[in-house]
């Protein structure tokens, strides 16, 4: 049986990447291109330069992981692309490119949701995962809350309202001073702060809701560093670190362990760019140990965006009959 070759293009945001995957879960290679030493400068991704910047390294991406891959144009069976959400102008990047190479090589063409790629990567991490699953999504733009009842069926239970918990890190992490990205500086930091040393408000939304909401908790940080500097008093950065990161990683885990009691399920799926964060790994853990609930969540490489985890998603809808055309759009504001 002649195995199937799935490229994945990922341009979402500020890395730009490029994979290919063998069959089911064999990754070939995932080639990542960050864009993070050009953006820290300016304390946060610079969409136009992102979007140049991805122009300049798809091109060389798609050859090198075809050189790696041992594999060539004419091998591919499917091409699967970001469509969204993210940054209009680099998502038509890769867009663009994926439809020249369906064009091309007369592989079949699909969109993928961003959102739906990192659930995915679980897979490509754990071999052995398959659904019925709870899972968490917590990434820059967005945090998600799902019953995953299928391989392409998805239940969102509770989502993000305002500030997502990727975003809120980066913010709190500009005022610190600490720089960009925000998540695993503020992870880093947090290390040597207390984490009751400042009461934050943890905002957990009407009674038995399941949404997020992490503005008031950013808003109430920020106020207090104000306060702070308007007295003249010496601010702990660690323990701001550490309090506003317990604040809002309560709120992920006592939701994520309510929907776990209320739907009994003993599998539980963390992913997205804050499943790298280590303080809320450990919570997890020692939540779900008690209900003999098992943990999963991706290798770091495969919490950032990367084109594995598309490839993935691609796969998946295509084997479930969904393909695209090359009238294929981009969707910046998609909801999973």
């Amino acid at each position: 049986m002649k195995d199937f070759y799935t490229m994945g293009i990922e341009t979402s945001c500020d890395e730009s990447s490029v994979s290919i995957l063998k069959n089911d879960r064999e990754i070939l290679v995932n080639l990542i291109s960050s864009q993070i030493d050009i953006h820290k400068i300016f304390g946060g991704v610079v969409p136009e330069i992102a979007s140049r910047k991805h122009l300049e390294a798809i091109n060389p991406l798609i050859e090198k992981a075809l050189s790696e891959s041992g594999i060539g144009y004419g091998d591919l069976d499917l091409i699967a692309v970001t469509k969204g959400p993210g940054l209009i102008g680099a998502l038509l990047v890769g867009i663009s490119a994926a439809k020249g190479l369906s064009l091309a090589t007369g592989c079949d063409l699909i969109g993928v949701n961003h959102m739906q790629g990192h659930i995915c990567a679980n897979y490509l991490t754990h071999k052995d995962l398959k659904p019925p699953f709870i899972t968490l999504v917590v990434s820059g733009g967005h945090s998600y809350l799902c019953k995953v009842n299928g391989y392409t069926d998805y239940e969102v239970i509770g989502s993000t309202r305002d500030d997502a918990a990727g975003e809120s890190f980066d913010k709190i992490a500009r005022s610190l001073g600490l720089g960009y990205p925000g998540g695993p500086k503020i992870d880093k930091l947090s290390n040597e702060g207390s984490s009751d040393a400042i009461d934050f408000p943890r905002v957990m939304l009407e009674k038995d809701s399941y949404d997020f909401s992490f503005s008031g908790l950013k808003t109430a940080v920020l106020n207090y560093l104000n306060n702070m500097k308007q007295k003249n008093e010496t601010i702990n950065k660690a323990d701001v670190a550490a309090s506003f990161q317990q604040a809002l990683l309560d709120v992920l885990v006592k939701k994520s362990i309510r929907l776990i009691d209320e739907t009994g399920l003993k599998q539980f799926a963390l992913s997205g760019g804050v499943a790298a964060n280590k303080k809320l790994r450990s919570m997890l853990k020692e939540e779900l140990d008690k209900r003999d609930v098992k943990l999963f969540y991706p290798d770091n490489i495969l919490c950032t965006d990367n084109a594995a985890m598309i490839a993935m998603a691609g796969y998946l809808n295509y084997k479930d009959g969904h393909k695209d055309d090359n009238y294929l759009k981009v969707y910046p504001n998609l909801d999973l």
